[in-house]
């Protein structure tokens, strides 16, 4: 029986009754439409399984290729980079140069023919993927033994800046890429004790927003600066609205830790994902608020 149906017969039996009146028929009508509002949020378009770890970061590359398909790059827990091919929902390519040590950052630079991964092996490996190839070509020792993952920003054409752990556990070192010259150090003020750093992002200054639900692992903002997402300690992932940080959805797919929430950068936004990775050896993808 089609909900329809369902509901037609449920009013006929309502308008039937005993003490039916016009404010009852306006009362069924305000409980239809609480309950239409009340929908559950959406479940993941589709989930790729196949890393046999648990899930630490994740960095999608949609441009640079005719015709334009996104791709998503995962590192895991058991040390491998994995290239994923969206339209086939397998990997097609598993790169290994951490050593076995957790990987829990990438970041594609070049467009899709470079891509940097940090690891536990305390390394920043710099890859070179033009033409099918996957070999390391340098490496930026890391001297901090956190989980804290670096943060990449383009300044120029073929020069960024790279913001990773210093040496002192509560400071943080910028370099420039390709050089690796350092630009600065910082540091808290004089008598701060702030502890080590634990997430970083290079940004042109927002305002801050405290959120209600403590543990976040990663928190990624899409593109065109309309939403963000956040991975949460409690498995959820949190949608809000950037320009007021509203909260808009709780999406409760994953049965542990969510490590890392990543927007595609497709430029039809009809076709924007969200990819959520997981303790859990799972990596779910979402499509959310695409309507331009």
């Amino acid at each position: 029986m089609t909900k329809q149906l369902v509901e037609r017969k449920m009013m006929t039996a309502f308008m039937s009754s005993p003490g039916f009146s016009v404010c009852s028929l306006f009362e069924c009508s305000y409980f239809w439409m609480i309950a239409a509002m009340a929908l559950p949020p959406p479940d993941p378009e589709f989930v790729l399984r196949g890393t046999a770890a648990p899930v630490h970061t994740l960095h999608f590359s949609c441009r640079g290729q005719e015709p334009e398909f996104p791709i998503l790059f995962s590192g895991s827990a058991n040390g491998l980079v994995q290239i994923w091919n969206l339209k086939t929902h397998r990997v097609d390519k598993t790169m290994d140069g951490h050593g076995g040590k957790s990987v829990y950052w990438v970041e594609t630079i070049h467009g899709r023919d470079g891509l940097l991964s940090q690891g536990r092996d305390q390394k920043i490996c710099l890859w070179d993927l033009a033409e099918g190839r996957n070999v390391v070509t340098d490496s930026i020792s890391v001297d901090s033994v956190g989980f804290c993952r670096c943060s990449l920003l383009k300044v120029a054409q073929d020069r960024w800046l790279i913001a990773m752990p210093a040496n002192d556990p509560d400071e943080v070192q910028v370099l420039e890429l390709p050089s690796k010259t350092s630009v600065c150090t910082l540091k808290p003020e004089a008598g701060a004790k702030l502890g080590m750093p634990m997430c970083l992002k290079l940004w042109q200054v927002h305002k801050t927003h405290e959120l209600i639900n403590s543990g976040i692992s990663d928190v990624t903002i899409r593109q065109d600066r309309k939403i963000l997402a956040t991975a949460g300690w409690d498995y959820r992932i949190r949608i809000f609205g950037w320009k007021k940080v509203k909260p808009l959805a709780v999406l409760d797919y994953h049965t542990a830790t969510v490590h890392c929430v990543a927007f595609s950068d497709h430029s039809r936004p009809s076709e924007r994902l969200l990819a959520a990775g997981s303790n859990d050896q799972r990596i779910s993808i979402w499509s959310l608020y695409n309507r331009t």
